[in-house]
């Protein structure tokens, strides 16, 4: 039987270095994996638990910020792959390290989707600290899900961005619109994407222009103008058309956009729908207070 008590001791970053070190060596591996989960957990005890009979105790420290590049390179070379990919995750892993774990193929089966998925060289393609080759191979898997990490790695070179945004698989051109790294001619070109969460993530991008906000304000999607009627980058002139949108939830949101003008507010406040009259009218009063 668990003990939770135990657990939350071995968890706690304020226990003492000595009653961590027999924490670690508990017959419980739940116990011992809070010890690994621990923030404080210094990195000699992770050492020893790096070497721990249960996978799921190796799995944290291989997760874990203060883990060392020694202990990261060993855990690279387990042999369960969940601990493998818990490396390829940890920002502190070398990229040396992460350059092996790119060829790992290690796949569990999602069933969210319903199909396998190569979650270490996914999780080496997220990662920050890999090389720029093993970004650009990852880049042109064959898998869409490695693809789609790849780009969403935040030291993806624009250039490989360019080329995924005609990409065959519309997770990774979403992908590509969610990156901070796209360039306005990207977000400009996956505005016109015929997937609707390709171009959703275009409106959420704050390097979106107000050119492309303004054609997504006509898009068929409420959802999507609902989306440009929240982003403080969309010009007045579009968020006067949306103003008078059918859908009371995107004026509703026209009304909460802090780029949208006192004139707009004050005739929402006289909306016909009550929700948005409510929003209008109580950013409507609030102007009026700080202008006293």
């Amino acid at each position: 039987m668990r003990d939770w008590e135990k657990e939350k001791t071995a968890n706690d970053p304020d226990t003492e270095r000595e009653e961590l070190e027999t924490l670690a060596k508990d017959w419980d591996w739940h116990v011992r994996r809070a010890v690994a989960l621990n923030s404080s957990a210094p990195v000699e005890i992770l050492r020893d638990l790096a070497g721990d009979k249960v996978q799921w105790v190796r799995e944290a420290v291989a997760g874990s910020p203060q883990a060392d590049e020694k202990i990261l390179d060993l855990l690279s070379q387990d042999g369960d792959g969940f601990v493998r990919a818990a490396v390829a995750l940890n920002h502190a892993t070398s990229p040396d390290t992460l350059l092996d774990l790119s060829e790992d193929e290690m796949m569990d089966f999602d069933y969210t989707l319903s199909k396998n998925r190569y979650i270490t060289m996914e999780a080496v393609a997220k990662n920050p600290n890999s090389p720029e080759e093993v970004i650009r191979t990852l880049s042109e898997h064959g898998d869409e899900d490695v693809r789609a990490a790849a780009v969403s790695n935040p030291k993806v070179p624009g250039d490989v961005l360019f080329k995924r945004r005609i990409d065959q698989s519309w997770a990774v051109r979403t992908a590509v619109a969610r990156s901070p790294q796209a360039s306005v001619e990207i977000l400009d070109y996956l505005a016109q994407d015929r997937i609707q969460d390709v171009r959703a993530a275009v409106t959420k991008n704050p390097k979106t222009s107000a050119d492309s906000l303004g054609g997504l304000a006509t898009d068929r999607d409420v959802e999507i103008r609902v989306a440009v009627a929240q982003n403080p980058g969309t010009d007045i002139e579009t968020l006067e058309v949306l103003s008078r949108d059918w859908a009371w939830k995107v004026r509703e949101m026209v009304a909460t956009n802090p780029s949208t003008e006192e004139d707009i507010v004050k005739a929402l406040a006289e909306d016909g729908d009550q929700s948005v009259k409510k929003v209008a009218g109580a950013r409507f009063a609030l102007s009026k207070d700080q202008e006293t």
